[in-house]
């Protein structure tokens, strides 16, 4: 992808034909949402965007240099001055592939590490190759991007207890080393804050992907107290869907379908009319480094509900915060529904008061 050359003169700034490549390797929803948001709103230099679909994970994560060696060489043979990478990206083994990658300034941007997956009952062992594509790519960065303190203390810890475990010529001080030359950068979110103007009274939404690390079987055990304690609700369950997807989401179907007013997965102006209308929207996830579903909500005036741990209390003041048991997020949903609350200002993670930062990192001045 590539915008509109423009020459830029700002005191002692001047560049001009500056190039980026912008490299997702495994392009998500949160992914493609981050860099479209990078590209449309930076325009003053000279985009190549190459991508690959979210599919065929521990293929994908391996194999992405490859994959990019094969279809798009004559791309990543052309000059660079950034070379901007979501962290799936092997940007070691790419830069061995093509040696002139490795003079430009080379950014990894952590949405994720898979140091801190959690095992489903059909895995028995962490994704170790991913583990280390996130390692090597950290070190061959100049400057490592995390989107929350969160993502980068699991990443250490877990890089750490890796080389421990190998425990042959294995140097754990390396980690140290990506440490050193890392920032926190969150994942920015729209400019605009919706007015809340049509809420459903009581009404729960569910905006995460139909996954096991969402922990939905959490949800389902929450709801059926708010049903025995008499609680009137409503429930918004949207999401990303899959073709197998955790039993409690049938349970859920089954046993609440009289309090239903929306099911499946939306897109488009369906889901944002959908998300303005619920007033509470809840997390139950024991895997997440950012929480830009619930952010989403947030702008559209929900009030958030989500546990204290992962990155939560990076973002949300403890009054939305429950500690962890389907009980405590029970007590806090019935709370809320009796109460003022409203939902936080999450205005500082816009792209409106993330753009300098994001500038800085890539060396051009604010326009």
């Amino acid at each position: 992808m590539c915008l509109e050359r423009v020459v830029i003169f700002l005191g002692r700034f001047y560049y001009k034909d500056m190039t980026i490549l912008l490299l997702s390797a495994y392009n998500t929803a949160s992914h493609k949402h981050w860099c479209n948001i990078l590209v449309s709103n930076i325009k003053d230099v000279n985009w190549t965007f190459l991508t690959l679909p979210p599919r065929k994970f521990a293929w994908r994560i391996r194999g992405n240099a490859l994959s990019w060696y094969g279809e798009s060489k004559e791309e990543l043979r052309k000059h660079y001055d950034v070379v901007l990478a979501t962290s799936m990206v092997d940007l070691s083994t790419l830069i061995g592939l093509f040696p002139h990658l490795g003079k430009a300034k080379k950014i990894l941007y952590f949405h994720e590490n898979q140091f801190e997956y959690p095992l489903s009952e059909k895995q028995i062992h962490g994704n170790v190759e991913g583990m280390m594509v996130n390692l090597y790519g950290g070190l061959a960065a100049d400057l490592v991007l995390f989107n929350s303190e969160y993502n980068r203390r699991t990443f250490v810890q877990g890089a750490k207890n890796l080389l421990k475990r190998l425990n042959d010529h294995s140097p754990i001080a390396v980690v140290d080393d990506v440490v050193r030359k890392s920032q926190l950068l969150p994942v920015p979110v729209g400019n605009k804050i919706y007015i809340q103007n049509d809420k459903i009274k009581n009404s729960i939404l569910w905006t995460h992907r139909w996954e096991y690390d969402k922990n939905p079987d959490d949800l389902y055990k929450s709801l059926l107290i708010l049903r025995d304690r008499g609680v009137d609700f409503k429930l918004i369950i949207m999401g990303l869907q899959y073709k197998d997807y955790p039993t409690a989401f049938d349970k859920i179907k089954d046993e609440f379908n009289d309090k239903i007013l929306c099911w499946g997965e939306k897109s488009g102006d369906d889901y944002h009319s959908w998300l303005a209308k619920g007033q509470v929207i809840v997390s139950t996830a024991i895997h997440e480094f950012q929480g830009l579903s619930i952010m989403e909500g947030v702008q559209h005036g929900a009030i958030p509900i989500v546990p204290n741990r992962l990155s939560y209390p990076e973002w949300f003041p403890k009054k939305f915060l429950y500690n962890s048991s389907p009980e405590d997020m029970a007590n806090l949903i019935e709370d809320v529904f009796s109460s003022q609350t409203t939902s936080p200002d999450i205005t500082y993670l816009t792209w409106d008061k993330l753009e300098t930062r994001y500038r800085d990192v890539l060396g051009l001045a604010k326009l």
